[in-house]
This record gives C-alpha cells, structure tokens and sequence, in this order.
C-alpha cells in the first residue's frame, strides 16, 4: 500500500470519526477523546499526502 493510500484512507476516517465525535459532544455521551481523534486522523493524512506530493 502505498503512502498516498495511506493518507487518503486516513482523511476519510478522520472525517467521519470527527463526526461520530461531534454527534457524542452534542448527545449525552464520551464525545471529546473521539474528537480528538477524529481531528488528528484528517491532520495526518493530509500531512502524509502534502509530504508525498514533492515526490512525484
């Protein structure tokens, strides 16, 4: 799998990890360590995309 995969794979389940985190901060539940996460997750992927782009 190459690093692109990675990256994209990674934006994607940031993305929706970010929005089961935020529907868990609104609703009653454990809602913060997995905004938390899910803001890391799209951070790094698009980290790992910008720093594969110079390669091509």
């Amino acid at each position: 799998m190459s690093e692109t995969w990675i990256g994209i794979a990674l934006a994607s389940a940031g993305a929706l990890t970010t929005m089961a985190g935020a529907a868990l901060y609104v609703l009653p539940g454990p809602g913060i360590p997995l905004l938390t996460v899910g803001i890391a997750c799209p951070v790094t992927g698009v980290a790992i995309l910008g720093s594969d782009a110079t390669l091509r």
